[in-house]
C-alpha cells in the first residue's frame, strides 16, 4: 500500500479533508494530514486565502516540508488547491518521491527549480470551468505538465466547483468525487508496485 502525505487547501483542515483522507485509509493506503494552519478554519476562500497571505505562502511551504520530516522518502504527495504548494515542490525536489496528486491547482515546475522530475508520476484533477483553476492559469500549467508524458494526466471534471472532491463543502460534487477518488485509488496502486 502507498504512503500519502496530504496537504488542506486555503479553508483549513477541514473534515472534508479528513473524509477524503480516510476514503483512501479504506483502501488500505496511510495517509498524513498536517493542519499548516494550527488548528484554523475558514467558511470561504476569500478569508482563507486572505489568512494564508498573512502568514506567507513561503511560511505554508516550510511548513509542509517540516511534515514531511520523518516519514518515508518514497511517498506520494497530495495537495488540494493552496496544499498543491507543498506538495509540488516536495514532488519536484525530495528524493524518492512516489508521485504527485494535485487537486484543483497546479503551478509551472519552473516555480519550483523546474522541470518535472522523471519518475515521478502526477495526476492533476481540476472542473473544466472552475475560475481558480482555468482563470488563473492552473489549467495551463497542467496542461504543459502533463503533455508528452505518459506517467502524467489531467482529469477535467464538468463544472465550475473548486472544492468538488470535498464532502460536506457547499461545492462538492459527489459524482465528479467519486470519480475523483477511483481515479486516485488506481494511481495509488500503480505506484505501490
Amino acid at each position: 500500500m502507498a504512503e500519502v502525505l496530504l496537504f488542506h487547501h486555503a479553508l483549513g483542515l477541514t473534515p472534508g479533508v479528513g473524509a477524503f483522507a480516510d476514503e483512501l485509509r479504506r483502501a488500505g493506503h496511510t495517509v498524513h494530514v498536517p493542519d499548516l494552519y494550527d488548528g484554523r478554519t475558514f467558511t470561504d476562500l476569500e478569508a482563507g486565502g486572505g489568512y494564508a497571505q498573512e502568514i506567507g505562502f513561503g511560511t505554508l511551504v516550510a511548513r509542509g516540508e517540516r511534515a514531511a520530516e520523518g516519514l518515508p522518502e518514497d511517498i506520494v504527495l497530495a495537495g488540494f488547491s493552496l496544499g498543491v504548494l507543498p506538495a509540488q515542490k516536495l514532488a519536484q525536489t525530495r528524493a524518492g518521491a512516489r508521485g504527485a496528486l494535485l487537486f484543483g491547482a497546479c503551478v509551472p515546475p519552473a516555480e519550483f527549480g523546474g522541470p518535472w522530475p522523471e519518475g515521478v508520476p502526477v495526476q492533476v484533477h481540476g472542473m473544466d470551468a472552475d475560475p481558480y483553476f482555468v482563470d488563473e492559469g492552473d489549467l495551463a500549467a497542467a496542461r504543459a505538465l502533463v503533455a508528452d508524458a505518459a506517467d502524467r494526466r489531467l482529469f477535467l471534471y464538468p463544472g465550475s466547483a473548486h472544492l468538488f472532491a470535498e464532502a460536506g463543502s457547499p461545492s462538492h460534487v459527489p459524482e465528479a468525487a467519486a470519480l475523483c477518488v477511483e481515479r486516485v485509488l488506481c494511481f495509488l496502486g500503480g505506484v505501490d508496485r
